[in-house]
């Protein structure tokens, strides 16, 4: 079943939030902290069976007039007014996807938002939930990993598309989930779109794609680069390929625990790797940038927010600062993790279906070792020169508002992984 409505509904306070994608192994330091151990796996198959019970009235019908064919949308998007470009957004209710909404909603474009009948962490988001946290936008419910269903949704729906933004990600970064999403469910929003004449793509990619080691990463650039071929068939169709550093989110997962007391955990030296992290609400606006901006076209757009990289240990650094109080580090040894990750390798080859678990423990890997920054192909070095810096929003910031107000809304949900 696929389900479409518009929602003018009073303003919501958005709290303030990654892949991109949150940092694993923050998960990994809560669990040298505090000696707790949670895991989830998120499974959320929507129920296309369920009789369609009630009605709704569109309230916030798009105001662009609808062509009698997808023809009618070739002429240039970019040479209309906001008001008449239809942005169709995938990924509408996940981390980034909420902020990208409003985003455009507010400079003036018509946006249709897909989302699942169950959105939100672990699906406990409502259709009515949803459709306040997607004021001003046409919700069209659907399923993004079924074509044919997408196809007939927007297909029902009745308007044509000008371009299409995906904001969608694996919520957990496990093998299966990850092709399923970031490559599958990602293109399956691109065959759409361009059916209903979409002549422009904005993808939120991630920055750790330049040295995949992992499924989602692998996943990602698969998509990318069967985006970067459409142009190459496609002369009248163009993309944007943004990559982010670090999110904010990630990067607080320790904040409200050395705020108790616990210490600091950092890997190695706490040097390993940095990062210009950037803001849900910066992020949103440099994606909306895409739409319009002649200057982004067919290109792939590494970004990060203000200021200087920053290393694990500056970061430890800045919040006892914040609190007033003397640093206190625990530096785990990074073999730790190595060492954990040979022993999940050996048993996925006895037990398959242990084979997520494995790919956690390289995520957490990972993020605990690399650095989010541009990689220099010169050099093969990371470069915070070479990142560049969008926004306003710091972290150190964020953590203030964080020691005020607690990480309500930063939840990681999925993404808690150890």
């Amino acid at each position: 079943m696929s389900l479409c409505f518009s929602c003018n509904v009073s303003s919501l306070n958005s709290p303030k939030y990654q892949s991109h994608k949150a940092h694993f192994y923050s998960q990994f330091i809560n669990q040298i902290q505090v000696n707790s151990l949670s895991h989830s796996l998120p499974s959320f198959p929507l129920n296309s069976s369920l009789p369609f019970k009630f009605s709704v009235k569109r309230i916030n019908p798009i105001r662009a007039s609808t062509p009698t064919s997808v023809e009618a949308t070739q002429s240039s998007f970019r040479n209309k007014n906001p008001k008449d470009i239809n942005i169709l957004v995938a990924g509408s209710t996940g981390y980034i996807g909420k902020f990208v909404v409003k985003e455009l909603v507010n400079r003036g474009f018509n946006v249709i938002a897909v989302a699942r009948e169950k959105s939100g962490i672990r699906g406990k988001n409502s259709e009515e939930e949803t459709l306040n946290q997607l004021q001003g936008a046409n919700v069209c419910f659907s399923d993004v990993t079924k074509l044919e269903t997408l196809e007939k949704s927007l297909n029902d729906f009745g308007v044509s598309v000008d371009v299409v933004v995906s904001c969608l990600a694996s919520r957990t970064g496990g093998v299966k989930d990850s092709w399923k999403i970031d490559y599958e469910a990602t293109k399956n929003s691109l065959v759409a779109g361009k059916k209903l004449g979409a002549k422009h793509f904005v993808l939120l990619s991630a920055i750790c794609v330049q040295k995949p080691l992992l499924e989602f990463q692998r996943a990602k650039l698969k998509f990318e680069s069967e985006l970067m071929r459409e142009t190459e068939m496609d002369s009248g169709f163009t993309y944007s390929i943004v990559r982010p550093t670090a999110f904010f989110k990630s990067l607080g997962g320790q904040v409200e625990l050395v705020k108790d007391g616990k210490p600091y955990v950092m890997f190695g030296d706490g040097n390993l790797c940095a990062c210009k992290p950037i803001s849900e609400e910066d992020l949103a606006s440099f994606i909306a940038d895409c739409v319009l901006g002649e200057d982004k076209i067919n290109q792939i757009l590494p970004i990060g927010g203000p200021g200087k990289a920053l290393t694990p240990l500056e970061q430890g650094e800045m919040l006892f600062r914040l609190l007033g109080k003397e640093p206190n580090f625990l530096k785990v040894p990074i073999g730790i993790m190595d060492f954990a990750i040979g022993v999940l390798d050996f048993l996925v080859k006895i037990f398959p279906s242990m084979e997520d678990a494995a790919e956690f423990g390289k995520i957490g890997r990972y993020y605990a070792a690399e650095s989010m920054l541009v990689l220099d192909p010169e050099t093969g070095e990371y470069s915070a020169e070479r990142t560049p810096s969008y926004g306003e929003d710091t972290l150190e910031v964020f953590f203030e508002k964080v020691l005020r107000e607690g990480m309500a809304g930063q939840e990681l949900g999925e993404q808690a992984i150890f």
